[in-house]
């Protein structure tokens, strides 16, 4: 089984903290208490990854709702493992991740992450960037009736 990094782990402790902020300082979501306490043992114990075996439900479901606002592949549509390298330059995954990347679960996904990003070899961290670069949300325009939404309302 796949481990958590703890930096996954406060990627989603952030996630929650704008997601779910706090109403008073004090008071933590649900969602945050759950991730925090996994957090506080790992730092306790000085552990720098946790099994995703016997995580709590709620630190779970937390964290796959951050999980679930990331990218889900490191692809950037130039895999060099169909050329027959082992290791693609594009995103920096083995041809076995490649292959089974659908297969996989959201923690085996997250360790491949952290080794190509840890790595910085890929294109997708260098020469092709732009392509790797998370798309703007995009704007849409309010419900107005009034307001023109596209040519055929222009008239």
């Amino acid at each position: 089984m796949a481990a958590i990094h703890i930096t996954d782990i406060e990627a989603a402790i952030n996630h929650w903290r704008e997601k779910s902020p706090s109403p008073d300082g004090v008071t933590l979501a649900p969602e945050l208490r759950a991730l925090a306490e996994v957090y506080a043992l790992m730092v306790y114990h000085h552990e720098d990854e946790v099994d995703e075996v016997g995580f709590p439900a709620k630190a779970w479901a937390a964290w796959l709702d951050w999980y679930q606002s990331t990218p889900d592949t490191p692809c950037i549509a130039i895999c060099s493992t169909s050329q027959g390298d082992d290791q693609c330059k594009g995103c920096g995954r083995s041809f076995d991740e490649v292959q089974h990347w659908p297969a996989m679960t959201p923690a085996e996904k997250r360790v491949t992450w952290r080794r190509i990003t840890m790595e910085d070899s890929a294109w997708r961290f260098n020469r092709y960037a732009e392509r790797a670069r998370e798309a703007e949300p995009p704007q849409w325009p309010d419900d107005d009736p009034a307001v023109p939404t596209g040519p055929e309302d222009a008239s």
